[in-house]
């Protein structure tokens, strides 16, 4: 059952103490700002957000029942992209402080890692059911674990149901105490003790058949921040089972993904979107690209014979010292934010979803199957005190 004091209407941005707003509708391809951010009296035009995307993309995801979740890191946004009803793109946008890592156990279901909780969402409506008349989905926020600031990466489900996560402040997967912080479960054989360094820089969780298989790192370095000039060439994907490194040589490797018996990962310092062809020696394992994409790619998923990937814009000016600078001007491309639908068996880029204005990098990205007008609800806004939700009391069995 449910009950909506007063009716709140869902925003798809929400920030502290604003009035609810009504679903964004991202624009085509002019770049024209948002709903609810055009005309904000208190936004200057130079920090508007701005969506646009390809024509096909809105039609794409109903077509394929799915909705994309993404985060980003740096703005505290967590959005969930789907088909409206009258066929263009629906947005909604909510604030998590240092949104990272996702997660889709199941559609009914979502797990996102931030600054220094993991959240578990449940969708509390049933079939038929729907919010402000659009909305068939509605993730709330059931359960919080308050982990301290770990830099959690990428986030997993095991089979047994826990939680694991990459917890890149102390080089080690881990999951969810009952008292402590985290409990740490894996280690890389070169980093010699569970500490507060981040020493190779662990960030992406390759999970199969709900068991931790692959691991990225930028570096194998033992000592503090050692990562941080190994990101042209030193880095690694960890096989976890057996602590082997099954590929070297990569550039800021993040978003390993086990998908139809393949290994993808994504070669951040270089803009590439690729596939790992293992040997019995590491330095004679292949990288083969599928894709080269304008930016630092991170956050990596798949749907049928596509992958969804992220790009995101230099932390800075340029991207020094890595070699998708020079990928960047051999193509005379700028990098830009947001994600790229990459057909595997081509390599095109079939549709396109882009980021414009002060947010400029992104984190993770996720398909979300059979969900495709789907709203979340965050802690900065009041409509997450109005939406109540039960289950029907069984009158036949004991309460306790």
């Amino acid at each position: 059952m449910t009950e909506r004091n007063g009716e709140p209407s869902p925003a798809t941005e929400d920030k502290p103490d604003q009035e609810p707003g009504q679903p964004a509708q991202a624009p085509g391809q002019d770049g024209a700002p948002a709903a609810g951010q055009d005309g904000a009296a208190d936004v200057p035009p130079e920090q508007q957000v701005k969506y646009s995307m390809s024509p096909g993309l809105s039609n794409f995801l109903g077509t394929n029942k799915v909705g994309l979740a993404i985060s980003s890191y740096q703005s505290g946004k967590f959005y969930l992209l789907g088909q409206n009803k009258d066929g263009g793109l629906l947005v909604d946008e909510r604030f998590f402080r240092k949104a990272m890592g996702i997660c889709v156990p199941d559609n009914e279901t979502l797990l996102l890692a931030t600054l220094f909780q993991i959240i578990k969402f449940k969708n509390v409506l049933n079939e038929g059911q729907e919010v402000n008349h659009v909305f068939d989905t509605c993730y709330v926020p059931r359960e919080l674990y308050v982990t301290g600031e770990l830099d959690a990466h990428d986030v997993g489900q095991l089979k047994d149901g826990r939680i694991v996560f990459v917890n890149t402040t102390h080089n080690c997967l881990a999951t969810l105490s009952e008292r402590h912080s985290f409990t740490p479960l894996w280690k890389p054989p070169f980093v010699s003790k569970i500490v507060k360094e981040d020493r190779c820089h662990l960030n992406g969780l390759a999970m199969e058949d709900g068991v931790p298989r692959y691991v990225t790192a930028v570096s194998k370095s033992d000592t503090i921040d050692g990562w941080r000039d190994r990101r042209f060439d030193g880095g690694i994907i960890i096989d976890v089972a057996s602590g082997e490194i099954v590929i070297g040589g990569l550039s800021m490797p993040h978003s390993p993904r086990v998908y139809n018996g393949r290994l993808y990962v994504l070669n951040s310092g270089t803009g590439e979107l690729g596939w790992v062809e293992p040997a019995e020696k590491a330095a004679d394992a292949k990288f083969h690209v599928v894709a080269f994409c304008p930016g630092f790619v991170r956050g990596l998923s798949f749907h049928g014979k596509f992958a969804f990937v992220g790009l995101s814009k230099p932390r800075y000016e340029r991207f020094e010292g890595l070699a998708l600078d020079k990928k960047l001007s051999e193509t005379d491309s700028e990098p830009w934010c947001g994600v790229q639908v990459i057909d595997l068996d081509t390599g095109a880029c079939v549709h396109w979803f882009r980021i414009d204005g002060p947010i400029g990098e992104l984190y993770d990205i996720a398909v979300v199957p059979g969900v495709t007008r789907a709203m979340s609800l965050s802690f900065a806004s009041n409509e997450v005190l109005g939406l109540i939700t039960h289950d029907a009391l069984d009158e036949g069995a004991p309460a306790w």
